[in-house]
């Protein structure tokens, strides 16, 4: 979960959340540097000489890292109930408490930042002064499950993502589906509904591809985006599911499950950056911002 970086810089932090086995959860990053060429080997990808650095620890457990427009990191402690900014200066303060169980994030354009609340199965956006709007809590005059994944299209409209891990109890919905709402916040749809548990969502910067990982069937597919939201033309990519999960700028998709799956954008090849660069540990998400 994660929002992707910019199309244009060089050389780029990779924010990934990480949960040690068996110590305390902890927010990791490393440097990556892109050739022109898609994803073949983890030495392609991974600066040389870099180096893993703890940001932070302590948490219960981590999710969700979103890039503002400034380069600032937010994400989630799920069952603390809180949302946390890793500032450019390196410094952590919490920018929400009682957060719903806030799992996945995304920024708008104007700046406001989009969670899905797990906890509270519901979608909402967090506006820069604190207010905090529904979007979405229930399709069909059900309750949805849990929202946890989702991303935001260049017209505005927001895919999202409704597992539910845990407890099952108190479903509504007849399934595990991914929906759409329409840019004008009104329509929402469901675009996706024969996966097993999907999770990780994200789509291309010009709006064509989106990908999502079934986590509970062990894939990740790609689907062409229609005009009006809908999906089409399904696509595997990856034979693993993901948790969270991002693009870079030349389009490799970045899967986070136990290590950090980087294929490219059509799937022909991937490699995986694991023991020789990374903690070991259970990845769950990923994002990018600039250096």
């Amino acid at each position: 979960m994660g929002t992707p970086g910019k199309q244009n810089s060089d050389m780029k932090e990779l924010i990934i959340i990480n949960r040690p086995i068996p110590s305390v959860l902890a927010t990791w990053f490393f440097s990556l540097a892109f050739s022109a060429c898609v994803a073949s080997a983890a030495e392609d990808l991974v600066s040389p000489g870099a180096k893993v650095e703890q940001l932070a620890g302590g948490f219960a457990f981590t999710e969700g890292p979103a890039r503002d427009a400034q380069g600032n990191i937010y994400f989630t402690d799920i069952p603390n109930g809180r949302i946390h900014k890793w500032s450019l200066v390196g410094t952590l303060s919490t920018f929400r408490e009682n957060s719903g169980g806030a799992n996945g994030l995304f920024f708008d354009r104007s700046g406001n930042l989009l969670a899905c609340e797990g906890g509270n199965r519901r979608v909402t956006s967090i506006a820069p002064d604190g207010k905090v709007t529904v979007l979405a809590d229930s399709y069909a005059g059900k309750k949805l499950n849990s929202p946890n994944d989702l991303w935001i299209d260049p017209k505005g409209g927001v895919y999202f993502s409704d597992p539910r891990y845990g407890s099952q109890e108190g479903l509504e919905q007849d399934g595990f589906h991914v929906y759409y709402l329409a840019p004008d916040r009104k329509l929402l749809r469901r675009v996706i509904d024969n996966l097993v548990k999907p999770n990780g969502v994200v789509g291309t910067a010009d709006g064509k591809l989106l990908y999502v990982a079934d986590a509970g069937d062990g894939k990740t597919y790609g689907y062409r985006i229609q005009d009006d939201g809908s999906l089409a033309d399904r696509k595997l990519i990856a034979p693993v599911g993901s948790d969270g999960m991002t693009l870079d700028g030349q389009g490799n998709l970045y899967l986070a499950r136990n290590a950090v799956h980087v294929y490219s954008p059509d799937g022909a090849s991937g490699t995986v950056i694991s023991a020789s660069f990374l903690p070991s540990g259970l990845y769950t998400c990923t994002a990018f911002r600039a250096r």
